[in-house]
């Protein structure tokens, strides 16, 4: 059988898995005892081990079994979830992601064994506790203190009129061997025997998922019985490849306090609270519900090819808009290219609906990273995330994740003092970095905040006359905002050695270069002692924005409306020279005066001095203003970005170019290479 042809599903489906197991060890990392937190990571290795296993990737199957291992005894409590076993399940997801990655770029997991994780595996495995047998566990012991289910008001009040009237009430846990080849024929024959003598309350998962095999080997359910606990063990035990039967007898204690987590993922599987007969509980149909999500996936690609064909249609349609003029047309024409652009409008938007994907996707890789750099530097650092939920279009998405990186890496080494110094200067001992992304306008803003030390504003004075980028005088006479920006330029670092996190000053260079490659802006506020925040500006889309066309010369040129943030009009005796630079007073602020003519080289129509008014557009990158100085105003327009191709990327000032509704080609300026 040709397996090629599911290569694409594996791939996705294993990412989506090893993303879920990258979550849940952290939890666990926090919460040791979970039990939850437990069963979800034997859940996704065992689907991953079956998927590996399906589409004959070996090695990775033989380690997912040997993590499933280590798992069962961390379940049943014969291995303890110490720091070291959670070290080397992350090193069992860190091979499992490599192995996926050489499947994704090869076809092939690969031929490397990670004998050495392999081998710490079979050495935690090897200093298990002896299992205890079915009666050791529930008739030595007497009963055990915690529940596997989770129990609500409904339950309490069936498990107390049962009590009251002198019945016995047992939580029953069901573990079939994993080698069981017909599972629902082992279920059935158990729910035979437990319906015959009792009657079922409740069931985790639920009975239907448990009878169409859509559990993990173990089930968990209450009962109510004349029967005792010996009769239940003995019987349960008499079915062939039943591995572990515990029973818990529930009394009213457990009624008053049941706090324990349940034995599988509520958020995946709704619980269902089912009679003997199946018959769904009354009280179920009052409780949430969870709604399966309707969805499919779309190779990016081909959102491409319909983002372009949309982005046709406007430029067809804002043609068609131009040739028939305003005096030409009557009424139906009227109507008719109206109706056009609601449906180019509804159809724009639908597209880049489904373009759009959740901020979450990137930043759910960091919590591990962070928790990583931290080990490595003997650090505390938490990270705080917020907004995960915020979109964004996936051409940005793809790029920001590098950028993100390095700013995250900077706070850790560079921002968040050892413990021993924040102590020291009466900080908790635990740093923080913040991680947050809100949507603003046609912008997507995200913030890296840290609580540390902040930037070392006069360190960063002597490095730029170390490295004899400037004078003296000149360093002498730069601002706080004007030295942090020396921090953007390739090579420039102030770490006094190298190490594998930082110090080769590619970091923030990388980050200035992709995000403004993106049209988007990078803003740095910092104050000694307190911290570090690092703003980054993105915009919603790349492909089709509002803009405002303008004249300069003889040349039409668009700018990005989310840049501009005010037009006026200029007296010509109100620019004067700073440090030969134009400039104007607007409103208390000095902003710089740049006359397009000049930088892009267009013919001068009208000399500017004779001019009664000058055309000011003033566009803003993060906090800075800048006045840009055209002939006139066109109008407003929705336009479609075009690329300029590779012989023509370099240029500067230009971001694209866009076709106009007469058929000619405007460019588009780039804002952010501007100011």
């Amino acid at each position: 059988m040709d397996m090629s042809q599911y290569l694409n599903i594996f791939v996705e489906e294993s990412r989506e898995n090893l993303q879920d197991l990258n979550t849940s060890l952290l939890e666990l990392e926090k919460d040791p005892g979970n039990i939850s937190i437990l069963n979800e990571i034997f859940r996704v290795a065992h689907t991953l081990k079956g998927m590996a296993g399906t589409m004959g990737y070996t090695h990775m199957s033989n380690l997912t079994h040997k993590m499933e291992d280590v798992l069962d005894g961390l379940r049943n409590e014969r291995i303890q979830a110490t720091a070291n076993v959670i070290d080397v399940l992350f090193k069992c997801l860190d091979a499992l992601e490599n192995y996926v990655e050489n499947v994704s770029l090869t076809g092939s997991e690969g031929d490397e064994e990670y004998s050495e994780i392999v081998d710490y595996l079979s050495g935690i495995l090897n200093h298990d506790i002896p299992e205890k047998t079915v009666q050791d566990n529930n008739t030595a012991s007497g009963k055990k203190d915690n529940l596997r289910l989770e129990l609500n008001e409904y339950d309490r009040n069936v498990i107390e009129n049962a009590l009251g009237q002198s019945l016995n009430v047992f939580e029953i846990y069901v573990e079939l061997d994993q080698k069981c080849l017909l599972k629902a024929a082992r279920v059935f024959i158990i729910f035979q025997i437990l319906e015959k003598n009792s009657d079922i309350i409740k069931s985790v998962p639920p009975v239907n998922d448990i009878e169409d095999e859509k559990f993990d080997y173990y089930f968990t359910v209450a009962v109510i019985t004349k029967k005792d606990r010996e009769f239940f063990v003995k019987e349960l035990n008499s079915v062939s490849e039943v591995r572990k039967v515990e029973i818990t007898e529930i009394t009213r204690t457990h009624l008053g306090d049941n706090k324990q987590a349940p034995a599988v993922d509520n958020a995946k599987r709704t619980e269902i609270k089912e009679d003997k007969h199946g018959a769904k509980d009354a009280a179920q149909k009052t409780s949430d519900k969870k709604v399966t999500a309707k969805t499919v996936r779309v190779d990016i690609e081909r959102l491409d090819v319909l983002m372009n064909l949309v982005s046709e249609l406007i430029i067809i349609k804002t043609r068609l808009d131009g040739i028939i003029s305003a005096g030409e047309r009557d009424r139906e024409i009227s109507q008719t290219l109206e109706s056009l652009e609601r449906v180019t409008t509804s159809l724009h938007d639908a597209v880049m609906k489904a373009r759009m994907v959740p901020v979450e996707t990137v930043f759910s890789r960091f919590p591990r990273m962070v928790r990583d750099i931290a080990k490595e530097l003997n650090k505390d650092i938490v990270l705080h995330m917020s907004g995960e939920e915020t979109e964004l279009d996936r051409t940005v998405i793809d790029e920001i994740g590098e950028p993100l990186i390095h700013i995250i890496r900077n706070s850790a080494d560079h921002g968040i003092e050892k413990p021993e110094d924040r102590i020291k200067k009466g900080k908790e001992r635990t740093g923080n970095i913040w991680l947050r992304a809100y949507q603003d306008g046609n912008n997507v803003i995200i913030e890296v905040d840290d609580d540390g030390a902040g930037i070392d504003i006069e360190k960063v004075r002597r490095k730029i006359l170390e490295k004899g980028l400037e004078s003296e005088e000149i360093v002498n006479g730069l601002t706080d905002d004007e030295v942090i920006q020396y921090l953007f330029l390739p090579n420039f670092s102030t770490s006094d050695k190298i190490t594998d996190i930082s110090g080769r000053g590619v970091g923030l260079d990388v980050v200035k270069t992709k995000i403004e490659a993106l049209g988007g802006s990078v803003d740095v506020i910092s104050k000694r002692g307190l911290g570090s925040k690092i703003i980054i500006r993105l915009p919603l889309t790349l492909a089709i924005i509002q803009a405002l066309l303008v004249l300069v010369g003889n040349e039409k040129f668009a700018i990005p409306l989310n840049s501009i943030r005010e037009i006026y009009n200029l007296n010509p005796q109100d620019i004067k020279y700073v440090r030969n630079q134009e400039v104007t007073v607007l409103r208390d602020t000095v902003i710089p005066i740049i006359r397009l003519h000049n930088v892009l080289d267009t013919e001068v129509t009208e000399d500017d001095s004779s001019k009664k008014y000058l055309t000011c557009v003033v566009v803003k990158k993060g906090e800075k203003l800048t006045g840009l100085i055209v002939d006139s105003l066109i109008n407003q327009q929705e336009i479609v970005i075009k690329s300029l191709g590779r012989l023509l990327s370099g240029i500067r000032f230009i971001a694209g170019a866009t076709i106009l509704g007469d058929g000619n080609v405007a460019l588009i300026l780039d804002v952010n290479s501007l100011v």
